[in-house]
């Protein structure tokens, strides 16, 4: 008992000592509220896997509640991307609530704090509202409209919801202290007047709830036992806590607020906003393109759900915000994908090879493994013929001892072939090598038992017939930025370190086995990293985006 007491996170702590202090575990009830105003990302994912993790752990519901209450940046398209999302990663919810579901009970609230004095109309620009307001040393000024009467107060407000008022003539506000030293419980504002269509409810209302009023409140009307948010809303809590007090009733669940850490990852930015200001400025192609951090861009670009699940429960849960390196998501992948992924050849940056003494015309079908860490996987067949494609980088004129690959008259094995010896080298007018002959033995072929084919050599290098081969784009993808922390460093804007080096598009050559490859397919290419099917692949062209390297190459040239 003592050892899983002490892996829970301080989350799971909370509710455990709520269920030790009499609280039922039938009313616990959780939730995951997204704003559909931009795609989600990795630093959602914590969140995700939090409220649904604890959903599983405790066997209670979790709700998917879509807090929509802003309709100028609020879109069908991203409802439907947050949905997805979410099922990808394997997550199931309760009931899909929208917090526009509450509106009209979260005006009738308003009109009951309105007739209990708790609320007023405000018509004062928000530049004077601002002004008012203070310092966390100094105490605010009453609005000149703090004392309207309630019955100017109902009918104004009254006024608003028919539309009877411009955008920014009037605002609804709490009336709770001034001189707060909590500057959220200054007179927060309830309510504003914005003449724009809803993605649900389209022109039905013209004024909206503002988030501190909505959230509470639509967690009580879940019934949500443990509302949980990032730590940027601690302060946030005692409003919470006071609007919730204006409309309780003691019979029912009451919804507990609670903070974590956000966790931000290294080389990105995770705001809404700026992921939006990349996409605006074509910067990257759409909000899934493979180098955002977005749940969408992740799973183009190769991620399995697994990994990203897995990227969570590694940085956990904690109190304090920090920033987690991007090669840890990286290595959660890596990791996955080394189970799953079948084994492959592809060359990306192709050089000849001609093994002089194959029979021309003819080809030979040798059998490999699909993947040796999965004995289920089987085998399959891929040709060899008279012409290859091997890596240039595989191949060197002269080289000293360790360099274990491809040498004029030095010896390597062909993956799953034969051991084959290079030669000779062409070269084109400016010295670069076209060209290498080699030949092979053909007693050596790999499993089949020769003493030939048991001699040892220190190099194995991956390889594609030249006559099979098919040919592919691949997209290899490095950091989206060059700095770590691009969005923090002050006095310079965040667009200022993207990577003009993040995409670079090659044509490659892999072997016949992958023509049939469907979107969405992963594979190790062999030597050279984990690739996956990018949608733009159809039946004239394969299209293949690089998830990660076999190693962690970034750390090595941070390193130099």
């Amino acid at each position: 008992m003592g050892e899983a007491s002490e892996s829970l996170n301080f989350i799971e702590h909370i509710v455990e000592e709520d269920l030790k202090n009499g609280f039922s575990k039938d009313d616990l009830r959780f939730r995951f509220p997204p704003e559909p105003n931009g795609y989600l990302h990795i630093g959602h994912a914590s969140s995700i896997c939090l409220n649904f993790g604890l959903g599983l752990r405790y066997q209670a519901p979790v709700n998917l509640r879509f807090d929509d209450t802003n309709p100028a940046k609020e879109e069908q398209e991203y409802v439907d991307a947050i949905k997805r999302d979410v099922e990808w990663l394997g997550f199931k919810w309760d009931t899909e609530r929208y917090a526009s579901d509450y509106f009209q009970q979260l005006y009738d609230w308003a009109l009951l704090l309105i007739e209990q004095g708790k609320a007023y109309v405000d018509s004062q620009s928000s530049e004077d509202m601002a002004n008012q307001k203070g310092t966390p040393t100094q105490a605010g000024i009453d609005s000149p409209f703090r004392n309207r009467s309630i019955e100017e107060n109902l009918a104004i407000f009254k006024e608003m919801k028919e539309g009877k008022h411009d955008s920014g003539t009037h605002v609804l506000r709490a009336k709770i202290d001034m001189s707060s030293s909590n500057m959220l419980m200054r007179d927060p504002i309830m309510y504003r007047v914005l003449h724009k269509a809803h993605h649900r409810t389209n022109t039905e209302w013209c004024i909206y709830p503002m988030y501190d009023w909505t959230h509470g409140e639509s967690d009580y009307i879940e019934q949500v036992s443990h509302s949980l948010c990032t730590l940027e809303f601690a302060m946030h809590r005692e409003l919470y806590d006071w609007f919730l007090d204006q409309v309780i009733d003691e019979q029912k669940v009451r919804p507990k607020q609670r903070e974590f850490a956000r966790r931000n990852l290294s080389h990105t930015v995770v705001s809404k906003r700026k992921l939006l200001q990349l996409v605006e400025n074509n910067v990257v192609d759409g909000w899934d393109d493979p180098r955002m951090p977005t749940i969408s861009g992740l799973r183009r670009r190769g991620y399995t759900p697994n990994a990203v699940r897995n990227f969570a429960d590694t940085i956990g849960i904690a109190k304090r915000e920090n920033l987690i390196d991007v090669s840890l998501l990286e290595f959660c992948a890596r990791e996955d994908l080394n189970k799953t992924a079948p084994r492959v050849m592809g060359v990306l940056d192709p050089l000849k090879v001609v093994i002089t003494n194959f029979p021309e015309g003819e080809e030979e079908w040798l059998e490999i493994e699909n993947n040796p860490e999965d004995e289920n996987a089987g085998t399959r067949q891929i040709p060899l013929s008279r012409e290859i494609f091997i890596e240039k980088a595989d191949f060197r004129e002269e080289a000293n001892r360790k360099f274990f690959r491809l040498k004029l008259g030095g010896e390597v094995r062909l993956k799953a072939g034969y051991i084959i010896k290079a030669e000779s080298c062409t070269k084109d007018s400016e010295g670069n090598v076209v060209e290498v002959q080699c030949t092979y033995d053909p007693k050596s072929k790999s499993g089949s038992g020769t003493e030939e084919s048991l001699r040892k050599v220190k190099g194995t290098l991956h390889w594609v017939s030249c006559k099979h081969a098919r040919s592919a784009e691949v997209r290899l993808y490095d950091r989206l930025f060059t700095h770590e922390s691009p969005d923090t460093q002050k006095d310079k804007d965040f667009m200022e370190f993207v990577n003009p080096n993040s995409l670079e598009v090659i044509t490659a050559y892999v072997e016949p086995s992958l023509e049939d490859a469907k979107v969405g397919d992963r594979f190790q290419f062999q030597r050279m990293g984990y690739f996956c099917v990018d949608p733009d692949s159809n039946d004239d062209k394969l299209v293949f985006n690089k998830t990660v390297g076999l190693r962690d190459t970034w750390a090595k040239l941070q390193s130099k």
